[in-house]
């Protein structure tokens, strides 16, 4: 069974925030801590995986995916630290 995640990277801290969508979960983190393509992502220094979500279907993901980058700031920062108050970099956890 596939799974497909939308995922939430922030800079550090109530910083800036960057919002995507992906069947590769780790690999497309692993892009983005390593710069390896230039991203929104590597120009702000956005590398912290603070929260993500799993799905089946690829287009729930995507639809997940577009209704978070019209939330309001606050509504995303909610999210965050209602599930990882810490800002911890989730990433370290998944390896």
């Amino acid at each position: 069974m596939n799974q497909y995640y939308t995922y939430i990277l922030a800079s550090s801290k109530n910083w800036t925030l960057y919002i995507g969508v992906t069947s590769d979960l780790l690999k497309r983190v692993y892009e983005h801590k390593n710069w390896i393509y230039k991203w929104f992502s590597s120009k702000y220094w956005i590398c912290n995986l603070v929260h993500f979500e799993v799905f089946s279907d690829i287009r729930d993901a995507i639809e997940r995916e577009k209704r978070l980058k019209k939330w309001n700031r606050n509504w995303k920062l909610e999210l965050i630290e209602s599930n990882n108050p810490e800002w911890k970099d989730l990433y370290d956890e998944l390896l």
